[in-house]
């Protein structure tokens, strides 16, 4: 009998609380999903540094996933009191009629067996159908093998769902017992009875704390959008606190002044049913000044993560085209302490070839190219008298030891050429900076904007700009380029280098030709590591410097490949963009889901509401127009102050990003714009359409 009774109970709330389990079976197949990645069919055929990656993404999403859990969890303890509470009549007549508190708890304890066998079994459907899309599309982020794609389920996410979803409903059960437990029979009976009382706070006393709060989030803005070079992990972390109190603030007195002022403005207020409308939605927001905080902080949290991941990604990718023209490049690097004991210039890449490495035979193009170091031009000798106030400044960056690179005109435009981009000329007296890295091109801007020479070699020169001209040497994913000088043949003259090059394209047309090459190239590079690296270095010291205390550990050998860089950047941006869906989706699913429940249960209580409004003469489409506007101005609300703070935090996110080289958050932010509007607006829409049903199904 209380078998039956369960599923009865389940079945009468499956209109009122559709959101709730539709929300439930999202959030399995979202867990699902992100936790069979790892485990698809797709990844067989991966080659070892292209697994390792997806073995770091699969390991990051399993750790994330205990905090999903805990977030879902809070998320379903919440939905549970409302449901309760919407069922307060129906458990005092149980007790009225004589069944134990004991029996009611086993209807619930049955309930929810039910619900969440239901509700997992569903959500895995839909999560494995869907994990076979991600699937593809993770297998095409790889360059998987799909020859060995082949429908599969993954055993091991199963069980982490089903673990963890049967958790988060134990601690319901256990809730829901507690509960019962507290439970008076004349409460029950008389709960629909008993309004919240709305209790308007002192209008002045809401301006003045509006008016902090206002003040305490504009300083916080401040800091983090314009203050983000001096700001410390301290210093952030108190903003980021100060933030969350005054968005509490802000709600608690919103809540107290909205009806204030609306009352004020007559007209409004008695046109067609707006007392009524912002009554119950003044009434909703008192009662979740918390959640609604919360809701708000995570959605700012969504659109931030959303936004910068989806940057990252496509930033990475765009980079990867523009600062990565070569397929190759070699580097034998002699850093600037031993330079001055240099005598003449190593034929290193002859040496390579001595040791059977010879990497020219594999390039249908090539150039050797060489750069230099004048120990006496450092950073500070570049920056001049400005050094102190951009020490200052910056003082996290280490910039007193920071030895300027310098490469003559002439090896910079055959590089330019090899690279196809455009040519530079100088004059003899003088230099131009390449930067491409955002903060760094900022502060040697600040010092070409007035005019700059500086004296290299003994020459002096000036800048032929006032600003440094976005170039780079070495080829990469992104803007890393801090300062190379390009200086006059003239200058470089009778120098000895300290860093040689090779930088080439593989003789091959396509990417299977290009990958056999490549594989040929790492062995190659691997004759340079071990014993024949020390022999090779060892023979570069004697060569080139005449000290024996020189150490070969002070020269270093470099090989890149746009494959190998290409591969990185394609796993980072993998990494990066998983986390942020899997963080942003959950938040924003649990975000909607809160303010539908909460809309829903409202719904329910005020029934004899809208029966009254009937009887008084109001019809259903002003009934229909005032649950609208409710729902939206509830869910309005929090997604406002939300795009306020996101506003500034994409802010300082951006100079984040601007500092590991990335742009492109503009576009960004249009994808994460969909997404919510998709998931958000969706949920309004689907809770609009509910409790419409419920307000007109009790006619």
């Amino acid at each position: 009998m209380l078998f039956k009774l369960a599923i009865s109970n389940i079945r009468k709330s499956m209109r009122d609380y559709a959101v709730y389990f539709f929300t439930l079976i999202i959030g399995v197949a979202v867990f699902y999903v992100f936790n069979a990645i790892g485990s698809q069919a797709a990844f067989l055929k991966l080659d070892k540094d292209t697994r390792e990656i997806v073995v770091l993404l699969k390991n990051l999403l399993s750790g994330l996933s205990v905090f999903v859990a805990i977030v879902f969890g809070l998320l379903i303890v919440y939905a549970s009191r409302f449901l309760m509470k919407r069922r307060n009549k129906e458990f005092g007549l149980y007790l009225l009629l004589g069944m134990s508190k004991l029996r009611i708890s086993i209807i619930l304890f049955l309930e929810s067996v039910l619900i969440v066998l239901g509700c997992l079994t569903a959500g895995m459907l839909v999560g494995i159908g869907v994990s076979q899309f991600m699937s593809a599309i993770v297998s095409n982020l790889f360059e998987a093998d799909m020859t060995a794609y082949t429908f599969r389920m993954s055993w091991e996410a199963l069980q982490k769902t089903v673990l963890y979803f049967g958790l988060m409903y134990v601690v319901v059960i256990l809730f829901n017992s507690f509960v019962i437990g507290k439970y008076k029979l004349i409460e029950l009976l008389q709960s629909d009875k008993k309004t919240e009382k709305m209790k308007l706070k002192n209008p002045w006393l809401c301006v003045a704390i509006f008016f902090v709060a206002a003040a305490a989030l504009a300083y916080a803005y401040y800091q983090v959008g314009w203050k983000a070079n001096d700001i410390s992990g301290r210093m952030l972390m108190a903003m980021i606190v100060v933030g969350a109190v005054s968005t509490f603030l802000v709600f608690w007195s919103v809540s107290g002044l909205m009806l204030r002022i609306v009352m004020t403005m007559k007209p409004l207020y008695y046109r067609g049913l707006n007392s009524f409308t912002f009554r119950q939605l003044s009434s909703r927001i008192n009662t979740m000044v918390v959640s609604m905080t919360v809701i708000c902080l995570m959605l700012f949290v969504t659109i931030c993560t959303l936004s910068s991941a989806f940057s990252i990604r496509n930033s990475m990718n765009d980079n990867l085209k523009k600062y990565c023209p070569v397929d190759f490049m070699h580097e034998i690097y002699v850093p600037v302490d031993p330079i001055e004991n240099l005598n003449k210039e190593c034929p290193v890449f002859d040496m390579c070839k001595e040791k059977g490495v010879d990497f020219s035979k594999y390039m249908s193009e090539y150039l050797t190219f060489q750069m230099y170091e004048d120990g006496a031009f450092k950073f500070p000798e570049f920056c001049g008298e400005k050094f102190k106030s951009i020490e200052k400044q910056y003082p996290y960056l280490a910039l007193h030891e920071q030895v300027e690179p310098i490469i003559s005109v002439s090896e910079y435009n055959k590089l330019q050429k090899l690279y196809g981009h455009e040519s530079v000329s100088l004059a003899e007296d003088e230099f131009i900076m390449l930067c491409n890295y955002g903060n760094m091109k900022k502060v040697r801007n600040s010092v070409l904007a007035g005019g700059r020479e500086i004296k290299v070699f003994g020459h002096t020169l000036r800048s032929k700009y006032d600003y440094c001209v976005d170039g780079f040497v070495d080829i990469a994913a992104q803007q890393i380029n801090v300062g190379i000088v390009v200086v006059p043949d003239a200058v470089v003259k009778g120098q000895i280098p300290n860093a040689y090059y090779m930088a080439g394209n593989y003789a091959a047309t396509t990417k299977e030709e290009k990958k056999k090459i490549e594989a040929k190239i790492q062995k190659l590079n691997e004759k340079l590591s071990g014993k024949p690296m020390d022999e090779l270095l060892d023979e570069i010291i004697e060569y080139a410097i005449d000290e024996e205390n020189v150490k070969h550990e002070s020269v270093m050998i470099s090989v890149n490949t746009r494959i190998d860089i290409a591969k990185v950047t394609t796993g980072l941006g993998a990494i990066i963009t998983f986390l942020g869906m899997y963080i942003g989706l959950i938040f924003l699913i649990s975000c909607a889901a809160i303010l539908a429940l909460k809309s829903l249960s409202e719904s329910v209580d005020n029934i004899p509401h809208y029966a009254i409004l009937r009887k008084i003469g109001a019809d259903e489409g002003e009934i229909s127009k005032s649950l609208l506007r409710q729902t939206g101005l509830f869910f309005l609300l929090p997604l406002l102050v939300a795009i306020v703070h996101s506003v500034f935090g994409m802010k300082f996110s951006g100079y984040i990003l601007e500092s590991m080289g990335t742009e492109g958050m503009l576009s960004s932010t249009f994808l994460t714009s969909a997404i919510i509007l998709f998931i958000y607006g969706g949920y309004f829409v689907i809770t609009y359409l509910c409790s419409k049903s419920i307000v007109q199904g009790e006619r």
